[in-house]
């Protein structure tokens, strides 16, 4: 298994992309399992045990058996927890099926097959329709992410009869010895049986940001991930009786919950249905028992006027729409673990980001290495050989090294020291032979020198090149303690060269355009950092801070957070810190990163994105995981965000804009004792021409604008307006036909009237809404134009939607009406976009 962390060697705090490990790592155990990775003297007799743990329990270090696994899962003590990344099909018909407005239109649906022609019932089988289309979206979407859940799931290395192999989290039964490594997550509550400087960060169960030293014995919680060191753990409670289980599977289950977009849909029906009952009461009894018509019509003519106060379609195109940018990014390879992070992304201005793995590729290479003082370079190139080979697991940096040296000396480590992202160095020592014993740090040279050192000079140079600079001293002492590095005496300088993703230039630039603030958040020294900006295009990247320079009260950090772009020597705690800096001042911000230290603000952040090769506490953490590791992904997600926010904003504006006219249109009919002038049948057309056709394609249309928070005021300060101008001229030309029209068949004449202006107002909604226009937005409205067209003069269609013009002062008194309506219409969004703006 692959751990990535920055936990080995030399790594800075934010560079985590390698592998990482530390010397004596667990995970180099051999067949056996007997053998400790810190006793690597090769012509040296191992001991089972690392020294470090002698005060521990005995423990099998060979694992299960093959005979003792099959024992369990015959038992049922299996890790059998659903790890589900979707919705099962059952739920999603549920979902989609069972919700309040299609219970209330299947009685109505019912209603009408018993008293009215076919015709009339029509809007039930669009229902029907709208509810199988999302159910087939959705379901693609669930495979989407089934498929994705596989290729990103993070599998743990367990060991069996003495090999070690990783196996599916569910595979693991009680009693498995399982490894573990920086960047691991703990999968399952154990005991620790092997531990190597051990560090455990619990903050995302206890609350408690500082790692946890575990020695074996200890326990160790599902849900929580190692910082530092290795070890191992024997598997105590499995499935559902883990600690973290439920909160591990509720957090890994597709949701279309907890959003701006979904909550303000939420607000707007609750006030519908509030709107809708009264009105829809005092609507029945005008209609049945204060007029005395022939009953079936009044029946049809009173569900007429109660479906169109439901904006039942609203809801399953935002769905629709979620489910096909879940399905458009997975072919990209993004992986979106909670659906609302698509909305959140969408809104995002920040986006904080680390700098290896990010805008540099994992890989780095040795450039040179710089003896300080009368240093022996063969010498030290053994020692930098020996670092190299002693890590089972290197990362990046150390990975460089090895590769540089190859052929390091076997010298025995005796004390290891992982890496800490709070000291920014690690350490080992060694037992060189023939009585010959040295200890080393490596690691950042600004930390490791004092502040006056004549070699920070020749380092700032190099930095300024975009070179990464690591230091190697030789302590006087052990590794271990926080005084290891006074008296160290700087024996070389280890200079790194990173390699530049060929499209981190283009992203930046992208984000630049779109207004996206990009602030370089990494452990490395900030004028290295941000000489790699500088490289890369980033705007501002020649304001650099340090961050040990960074002032700690929020407000202040804020402002400093807003006015630079490139921070250096950030640890994690401060991450976060920064993070919530920028929350503070009503930011929405994005985090990238892949190693453990991201963590904590990758939880944080509005949207935290992993790289699909991060660690797995980051991927546990992320909504958002690019499985192909690649940046340049990013600006889809961003681009899938809007269209989907910014188009539902739009077409949500024609769905309430025909509730809020249908509702009017009721209570003027209560307040006029008047027959209600539409039927179903004329209410379906309407809806389909000028809502749900033209919805659906500009649900899916491309969509750049940067989404805005305040969802439901965004949507009604145009809907209000457009619905009361929209009953207001229908009634009226509702109320001249009845005086102008008498005898037989004057209800049907009347009733044509008001349909055409009530379309021609609609219409012209829609092509204020399509704006602005491309060829395809003027055929789509120009489309449902003709088709209503078509409807007007083709004879059978007249009689099936009982629609046929009456002479011609009506109809044309109809088109002057809405003509009028028009121009208050683009008088009125024109005011309301001035008075009350986005």
């Amino acid at each position: 298994m692959t751990h990535r962390s920055p936990q080995s060697f030399g790594e800075q705090p934010s560079e985590t992309t390698g592998s990482a490990g530390s010397v004596g790592s667990p995970g180099l155990a051999g067949p056996t399992g007997s053998t400790s990775p810190a006793m690597i003297d090769a012509g040296a007799e191992l001991d089972p045990v690392h020294p470090m743990d002698l005060p521990g329990p005995a423990v099998n270090t060979r694992g299960l058996t093959a005979a003792e696994v099959a024992e369990r899962i015959a038992r049922g003590e299996v890790n059998d927890v659903p790890v589900r990344s979707s919705r099962s099909l059952s739920e999603i018909v549920r979902a989609n099926v069972f919700t309040r407005f299609n219970l209330i239109i299947g009685v109505l649906w019912a209603i009408m097959l018993f008293v009215a022609p076919i015709q009339d019932s029509l809007f039930g089988f669009v229902i029907v329709a709208n509810t199988g289309i999302g159910i087939i979206q959705e379901w693609r979407a669930k495979k989407t992410l089934d498929s994705l859940a596989v290729i990103g799931e993070a599998k743990p290395t367990v060991r069996r009869d003495g090999v070690a192999a990783e196996i599916s989290t569910s595979e693991i039964v009680l009693g498995d010895l399982v490894e573990l490594g920086p960047g691991d997550k703990v999968v399952v509550d154990g005991t620790v049986a092997e531990a190597d400087g051990l560090e455990v960060d619990e903050s995302l169960l206890t609350g408690e940001a500082d790692p946890v030293l575990k020695h074996p014995g200890d326990p160790v919680m599902s849900g929580s991930f190692v910082v530092a060191g290795g070890g191992a753990f024997t598997a105590t409670k499995v499935g559902r009786e883990a600690y973290a289980a439920q909160l591990a599977e509720e957090a890994s289950r597709f949701t279309l919950v907890q959003s701006e977009l979904r909550s303000g849909i939420s607000t707007i029906l609750k006030y519908v249905t509030w709107m809708m009952v009264p009105t829809a009461i005092g609507l029945v009894i005008s209609q049945l028992v204060v007029k005395d018509n022939d009953f079936k019509g009044s029946i049809a003519r009173t569900v007429g006027g109660i479906v169109p106060m439901i904006p039942e379609g609203l809801v399953l195109l935002t769905s629709v729409a979620f489910a096909i940018g879940v399905v458009r990014l997975g072919r990209k390879q993004c992986l979106v673990q909670e659906l609302p992070a698509i909305e959140g992304l969408a809104r995002v201005d920040v986006v904080c980001l680390d700098k290896t793995g990010t805008l540099t590729e994992g890989g780095m290479d040795v450039s040179e290495v710089r003896t300080l003082g009368d240093a022996d370079r063969a010498y030290l190139e053994r020692v930098l050989g020996a670092l190299g080979s002693s890590d089972p697991r290197p990362n990046a940096s150390l990975q460089a090294i090895a590769d540089a040296y190859p052929d390091g000396e076997r010298w025995r480590c005796t004390q290891t020291l992982p890496f800490s992202s709070a000291r920014k160095y690690s350490g080992a020592a060694f037992d060189e032979g023939g009585g010959r014993e040295s200890s080393w740090l490596l690691g950042a040279p600004d930390v490791l020198l004092p502040e006056q050192h004549p070699a920070l000079a020749e380092i700032e140079q190099l930095n300024e090149q975009g070179l990464r600079v690591l230091l190697l001293s030789r302590a006087r002492g052990g590794v271990e303690g926080s005084d290891a590095p006074e008296g160290a005496v700087p024996s070389a300088l280890v200079v790194l060269e990173q390699r530049l993703r060929p499209d981190a230039e283009e992203t930046l630039a992208y984000f630049a355009e779109q207004r996206v603030a990009t602030k370089v958040i990494s452990g490395d020294n900030a004028v290295s950092v941000g000489a790699v900006a500088g490289k890369l295009g980033l705007p501002g990247a020649e304001h650099t801070l340090d961050a040990r320079r960074l002032p700690t009260d929020p407000d202040e950090m804020a402002t400093a957070m807003e006015e630079n772009a490139v921070f250096g020597r950030v640890t994690p705690q401060q991450k976060r810190d920064m993070v919530a800096a920028l929350q503070s001042r009503g930011h929405t911000v994005a985090m990238t990163g892949d190693g453990v230290n991201d963590v904590l603000a990758l939880k944080d952040a509005d949207i935290g994105v992993s790289m699909g090769s991060g660690s797995e506490a980051t991927r546990a953490v992320a909504q958002i995981v690019l499985l192909n590791n690649s940046f340049a992904t990013l600006p889809s997600v961003v681009a899938e965000g809007r269209r989907v926010i910014g188009n539902i904003t739009r077409v949500a504006t024609l769905f309430l804009t025909k509730t809020v006219y249908s509702v009017l249109l009721a209570i003027l009919v209560v307040c006029t004792q008047v027959d209600y002038p539409f039927l179903p049948r004329h209410l379906t057309l309407l809806s389909t021409l000028t809502i749900g056709v033209p919805a659906f394609f500009l649900a899916l249309a491309p969509n750049k604008e940067r989404a805005h928070p305040h969802f439901v005021r965004r949507v009604m300060r145009y809907a209000i307006p457009s619905g009361v101008v929209a009953a207001a001229a229908t009634f009226t030309t509702y109320l001249i036909a009845r005086s102008h029209y008498t005898g037989a068949g004057a209800l049907e004449a009347e009733t044509s009237a008001a349909t055409l202006t009530l379309f021609l107002v609609s219409m012209w909604v829609l092509a204020i809404i399509a704006r602005p226009y491309t060829w395809w937005r003027i055929c789509l409205v120009a489309a449902m134009g003709l088709a209503f067209l078509i409807v007007l003069a083709v004879p059978w269609l007249q009689e099936f939607f009982a629609l046929k013009l009456v002479g011609t002062t009506m109809p044309w008194a109809a088109v002057g009406i809405s003509v009028v309506a028009a121009v208050v219409l683009e008088y009125t969004w024109r005011l309301v976009g001035r008075r009350f703006p986005a």
